[in-house]
């Protein structure tokens, strides 16, 4: 077995060293805490807390690969269910296994009259992050007989529940803060195409299916199905590492990916190319202030990502159909459409501005999202509702290897304590 040295002072450490199929190899620093050491590793930088299988990423080389799979590949070839098996089983799902996966989705889409009901609950002013997060927890106490994590037919069953149902739920929560009936799924329609007839369509009259926005609303979801171990996933394995059951991991997921931070961020790129829009500057000038500033511009740079971010190429090239159509001048007002083409000559600006690229300061995912998921009919507070419809089949993919794999531990960080060293209580009257 290879091994690192490490020499502390008068300390020497070999430490194994767990070798990558691709990508970094990392080195076990379990031993050290025995010895009197710990890593400080803020933000969790360069620190692994697993070994995975199911996402690999190189920020250098603009890479993102599900098990294997490049991105690019999948969202030319494949679709959001055939990649929610993919990630969850490992191999692409043969005809019979989609089939059947499509089936068991189809036929648990729909709630019960009392999950209306407590849906209908919350104020329909309430942030739709905090409500989704509400309503997977709940989902334990609607099927209690499926929380059972030891037990593999419970946890396949959740895992079924969670795909079908999350989508219903975030129609739901659109057509509640618009005042609007909500609808019942129709299981005739593709999951996607449901989807968006449940958030779209009037109850009196058909709903025609708009096929480019189904294709591209399909690629968002897939891009953003699962993404390695960032912050949310990071939650959603520490949870389930101390026995949560699923729905209270992707529960805790949820919560997570709504920080600005994090799925938030598609969010701040809207409002932000709306303050250039009505700022009266250049979109040039805009800039150099924000230079001159020090002033982050939101959506360019990655923590991960140090050249182009493949999925902001994904979504650059649907949002770019769906201008070009016909019928823009119909779906999007005129000040609307004008964010297209600030966000146009904001990316011309940067690509091309030795600040940006010396910085690595490409377009990054959320650069295009937000104003894709307006194309298609959204409004801002529901982008990152959105985000996590896409990441929840990553989600249970990443709970359910941690939970087989034999070293998981529960989840339990250490600190390098820098507070105050043992001293005496001072009664009030003395202080």
């Amino acid at each position: 077995m290879v091994e690192a040295k490490l020499n502390v002072d008068a300390s020497k450490f070999d430490l194994p060293v767990v070798k990558a199929t691709e990508g970094a190899d990392g080195i076990v620093v379990s031993s050290l805490k025995n010895d009197g050491f710990v890593t400080l590793d803020p933000g969790f930088l360069t620190t692994a807390q697993c070994e995975s299988k199911i996402t690999f990423i190189d920020g250098q080389k603009s890479i993102l690969r599900y098990r294997g799979y490049p991105i690019e590949q999948l969202c030319e070839q494949s679709d959001f269910l055939e990649v929610a098996w993919l990630l969850q089983h490992g191999e692409l799902p043969t005809k019979v296994q989609y089939d059947q996966f499509c089936l068991d989705l189809n036929h648990r889409t729909m709630v019960g009259e009392d999950f209306r009901s407590f849906m209908a609950s919350f104020p329909r002013s309430a942030q739709p992050m905090s409500v989704l997060a509400s309503a997977i927890n709940a989902l334990a106490a609607f099927y209690p007989d499926t929380t059972d994590i030891s037990d593999p037919e419970q946890l396949d069953e959740s895992a079924r529940i969670i795909m079908a149902k999350a989508r219903t739920i975030v129609s739901y929560i659109y057509r509640r803060r618009r005042d609007e009936p909500m609808l019942y799924p129709d299981v005739a329609r593709g999951y996607v195409d449901d989807f968006l007839r449940m958030c779209f369509a009037v109850p009196y009259e058909p709903y025609e299916s708009d096929d480019l926005s189904i294709h591209a609303l399909g690629r968002l979801l897939i891009i953003h199905a699962d993404h390695e171990q960032n912050c949310s996933t990071s939650v959603v394995r520490i949870a389930g590492s101390a026995h949560a059951n699923l729905y209270s991991a992707v529960a805790a997921g949820v919560n997570a990916l709504s920080g600005p931070l994090h799925g938030g961020a598609n969010e701040a790129v809207l409002k932000q190319l709306e303050v250039i829009r009505d700022s009266g500057e250049s979109v040039g000038q805009f800039v150099e202030h924000a230079k001159d500033n020090g002033a982050r511009i939101s959506g360019f740079g990655h923590r991960v990502y140090k050249c182009h971010d493949p999925r902001a190429v994904v979504a650059k090239h649907y949002l770019e159909q769906l201008m070009a159509r016909g019928d823009v001048d119909r779906r999007l007002p005129a000040d609307e459409r004008a964010l297209f083409d600030i966000a146009t000559e904001l990316e011309d600006i940067a690509t091309h501005d030795d600040y940006f690229v010396s910085r690595h300061l490409y377009p990054n995912v959320d650069f295009y999202t937000g104003l894709l998921y307006r194309v298609i009919g959204f409004d801002a507070p529901m982008f990152t509702p959105l985000f996590a419809l896409g990441r929840i089949p990553g989600w249970i993919a990443q709970y359910r290897e941690m939970l087989a794999d034999p070293q998981t531990k529960i989840g339990r960080p250490r600190q390098v304590y820098t507070g105050q060293v043992e001293r005496d209580y001072v009664p009030m009257d003395q202080r």
